[in-house]
């Protein structure tokens, strides 16, 4: 029996009449509504006509997460008087209960491409609701692009809805449009109970948290602010932290308190999940969640939250190669709508654990995942849906250039697109796996090798990062699971069953290492005793299989040994293996070590790792491991294949050229030896390298040459063409041709020291038109002055300067002119001593005017020094009056 009176509590109920028109019209409408309003539960069933009102519709609601589509279907479900499964279902990866009679079915965003792919027609799919648009998740934004594809060219009767409480609505309003103009926004108002808020940072400055790490000091701040509230509030206490080690962290914190502590994240067994969702007994609660409770989900009892204002996203560096979550602040958007968690039943109140001030810096928004996360997923799916370049998606953001090709890059190195971007058949298979490329990949190539139940296992265990408490020993984690009855191996269990029946099917394309696949992919069943020691794949170790299907998912993480617990990978980026007595437990270092091995993580001592999870402290050098495998040189470079590399390495390091033939792995060096005859041509490179690096003093520049590049700088300035630039940059440029011959001798510092500078440039003067005849008379190195002395000009500085002591210009009119008349030079007049006196450009000007200042000051302290009252008419001497006379 359907639940009319709790129906008719809905406030979303006013909004209903336009939300059907809209779809009645456009077919297109942008839902906001505020939380506990009904947009998740009343919508989809008003829109499929199981409350009575409306044409019978079948309804698809997708959700970002797994604990939410499972709730909503619940509450709608309850709402109908029913099951689950009957008229309302739900399917999440790995589970789903639905029936024939299901007119309603909540799926996650991820499942919904996966259809989208398999029938983008949706056939018998009237309505789509995407709910909770404002975060940003990378799989709705997809299925937003592809459902508006597919209303544009198959299916224009196909209904869509964005909804979301807090939301960019005029810029989702424009996408769903499309060209016929924006669609229409309808907005619900919801039961406004007022949230009050108590501002609680920590006393004490905390570090900021970075990758998985958050400060222990914070989280003991969180769990006694939740105290506090226990003791000034009533009812259940909402406590929002990062992650499943943080909530753990603060549980362990609460030990005692007088409630009963619940742990919500979207590890949790889903009887746990369903407890918190159901409501308390008249026991009093504190909800320890992750974000997965701000949205879509009714903590039935809650009047408190407590906010720890972080969140964790996936975040790529693309300089490393390295993709993981990381632990951020979360936006003033996310604030809200944590608060509201607290006011959805009744008033409430709100616990933020940082500053009023911190509050106003804080991002408006969380970043769209597009943005920030690897696309290698993402670019699969355009692939396969016919975009490979994704210009034709409607997209809120367009994702990030360098970011596609770094995901083009790698689906080309694993087969699953052609050099056109465009997706193979065993690409097509990799995406109907329903798993990241990478570990689709791992999967596929590892099954032959080592079975495809334990390849399964392994994909299993790195598609869903095991618990902290498992370590960072791959194979241990294994075996953990295998032993462990807890929430985490029983989906664990789950998972890698269908991965088993996934890998199971028949190939849909070249299959693993067939035609579509790339040398790296074909070459990962080559050498199968390698795993199994000569005894085939059940033979093999756990750490022979679980480090080959590492391998195969992350190759360029393969890593040597270099010392310490410190390792290079083949990407070229540092990683380093926590230390004995660094674990989880800390809080704020590594993994622990791994379970059942002792103390210290075992992956220090090994020669070789396949690491699955890295992430890089602030300010290190190199990336911190963990999760890896160990695993021998012929598993690493039988698994990235691709990037092994033979050949001659020439190059400049320090101070001379290094010439060694090289085998690489990556930027792993894997042998070497010297070369007697390299060849010349990289040779040269390798000196023009080394001057690239160190600059053209390494060669030898005497007062001549040095001369000789600023005059030839000078003309370059003031004429331009044929004066050749002889800046670095241009010298570098032409570096063949005016040091070419010094170039093919040189192999070391002491050769090019021995190369003259000023010879070598005087090859690019401009010989061939005849001009490099008059540079002496454009630029010359010296000036004849009326004393007969010739004297040096000097070309470094913006114009040429001439330094000539004032009594040898006497009788000169003019200042001298260069570069054909066109640039005077700047006179320095010099002291009987040769201390600047005067500087001029106009010498008729300073004897006119400056001169009598000059004599005067100086008249008296150089008295042997010719001082004539008329200058321009006095003889011009090098001499002292005296030696005049006798002469």
């Amino acid at each position: 029996m359907i639940r009319r009176d709790a129906l008719d509590q809905l406030p979303v109920r006013t909004a209903l009449p336009a939300l059907r028109a809209a779809l009645d019209g456009p077919g297109t409408a942008v839902l906001c509504a505020p939380p506990g309003t009904g947009k998740t539960t009343l919508v989809p069933l008003d829109l499929a006509g199981l409350t009575g009102a409306g044409p019978k519709r079948r309804v698809l609601v997708a959700e970002p997460r797994r604990i939410a589509a499972r709730a909503a279907a619940r509450r709608m479900a309850w709402l109908l008087g029913e099951r689950v499964g009957e008229q309302v279902g739900f399917t999440v990866r790995g589970e789903r209960r639905a029936g024939p009679r299901t007119a309603v079915e909540v799926v996650t965003t991820g499942v919904l491409l996966q259809r989208l792919q398999r029938d983008p027609e949706l056939a018998g799919v009237d309505v789509v609701v995407l709910d909770e648009c404002h975060e940003r998740h990378l799989d709705a934004d997809t299925s937003a692009a592809f459902l508006l594809d597919v209303r544009e060219t198959l299916r224009p009767e196909l209904r869509l809805v964005a909804a979301s409480a807090t939301t960019d609505a005029e810029g989702w309003a424009r996408l769903l449009g499309g060209s016929e103009g924006a669609a229409p926004v309808v907005e619900a108002a919801g039961v406004s109970h007022p949230v009050g808020v108590v501002w609680v940072p920590p006393e004490r400055p905390v570090r900021p948290a970075h990758g998985m790490r958050v400060d222990p000091a914070l989280l003991a701040h969180v769990a006694v602010v939740v105290r506090r509230a226990l003791r000034e509030q009533t009812g259940d206490v909402l406590c929002f932290l990062p992650g499943v080690g943080e909530i753990g962290r603060v549980a362990g914190e609460l030990a005692g308190v007088d409630a009963e502590v619940l742990q919500v994240h979207g590890r949790a067994p889903a009887e746990v999940q369903d407890a918190v969702l159901a409501g308390g007994s008249g026991v009093r609660r504190v909800v320890l969640a992750t974000s997965v409770a701000e949205s879509s989900l009714t903590v039935p009892g809650v009047r408190v939250v407590v906010d720890s204002g972080l969140a964790r996203v996936p975040r790529t560096d693309h300089a490393r190669g390295l993709s993981a979550l990381t632990t951020v602040r979360a936006s003033r958007a996310a604030g809200r709508q944590r608060a509201g968690r607290a006011g959805r039943e009744a008033p409430g109140v709100v616990y933020r654990c940082w500053s009023e001030g911190e509050d106003g810096r804080l991002p408006a928004f969380p970043d769209p995942e597009i943005k920030v996360a690897d696309l290698t997923a993402f670019a699969l799916q355009s692939a396969c849906w016919g975009d490979p370049t994704a210009g034709g998606l409607a997209l809120l953001d367009a994702p990030p250039a360098g970011a596609l090709a770094a995901a083009r890059e790698v689906l080309t190195a694993i087969g699953a697109v052609d050099g056109a971007g465009r997706a193979t058949g065993r690409g097509v298979r990799m995406a109907r796996i329903g798993l990241h490329p990478r570990l689709a990949r791992a999967l596929l190539d590892g099954a032959p090798e080592v079975g495809v139940r334990r390849a399964a296992e392994v994909v299993a265990l790195l598609s869903e990062e095991p618990p902290r408490a498992y370590g960072d020993d791959l194979a241990a984690a294994w075996r953990t699971a295998r032993r462990g009855g807890d929430a985490y191996g029983a989906r664990w269990r789950q998972e890698a069953r269908r991965l088993a029946s996934a890998a199971g099917e028949p190939s849909a394309g070249s299959g693993a290492g067939g035609r579509g696949g790339s040398a790296e992919s074909a070459g990962a069943g080559a050498g199968s005793g390698r795993t199994g020691g000569g005894g085939g794949a059940a033979a093999a170790s756990d750490d022979a299989v679980a480090g080959l299907i590492a391998a195969l998912a992350f190759p360029e993480r393969v890593a040597r040994a270099r010392g310490a617990g410190s390792f290079l990978m083949a990407s070229g980026t540092g990683a380093d293996v926590a230390g004995a007595g660094t674990g989880a437990q800390a809080g704020w270092g590594h993994r622990a070590g791994s379970a059942g091995d002792g103390g210290g993580s075992r992956l220090r001592d090994a020669g070789w790792l396949a690491v699955a999870v890295a992430d890089r402290p602030v300010a290190a050098v190199s990336a911190r491991v963990r999760l890896a495998a160990v695993i021998d040189e012929e598993t690493a470079c039988a698994a990235a294949r691709a990037l092994y590399s033979s050949g001659e390495e020439v190059r400049w390091s320090d101070g001379e050229v290094v010439a060694r033939s090289v085998t690489r792995l990556g930027a792993i060096e894997l042998a070497a030896r010297p070369l007697s005859a390299p060849d010349p041509g990289l040779l040269r490179d390798a000196v023009v390298s080394g001057l690239r690096r160190e600059g053209f003093g390494l060669l030898r520049w005497s007062a001549a040459a040095a001369s000789l590049r600023q005059r030839m700088a000078f003309l370059h300035r003031e004429l331009g063409a044929p004066w050749p630039d002889v800046s670095d940059a241009a010298l570098l440029e032409r570096v063949e041709e005016w040091l070419g011959v010094e170039l093919g001798r040189a192999r070391r510092r002491a050769d090019l020291a021995r190369v003259d500078a000023g010879q070598a440039l005087g090859r690019l003067l401009p010989w061939a038109s005849g001009d490099a005849a008059r540079f002496e008379e454009l630029a010359p190195e010296r000036i004849e002055v009326p004393s007969g002395s010739r004297v040096r000009v000097d070309y470094g500085g913006e114009q040429p300067v001439l330094a000539v002591k004032l009594q040898e210009l006497f009788g000169l009119q003019e200042s001298p002119r260069v570069a054909g008349g066109r640039v005077p030079v700047l006179v320095h007049l010099l002291s009987p001593a040769g201390r600047p006196a005067a500087v001029t450009a106009d010498l008729a000007s300073f004897w006119r005017d400056g001169y009598r200042s000059v004599r005067a000051e100086l008249r008296g302290r150089y008295p042997k020094h010719p001082w004539p009252e008329d200058p321009s008419a006095a003889e011009p001497t090098r001499h002292t009056s005296a030696r005049l006379k006798r002469g």
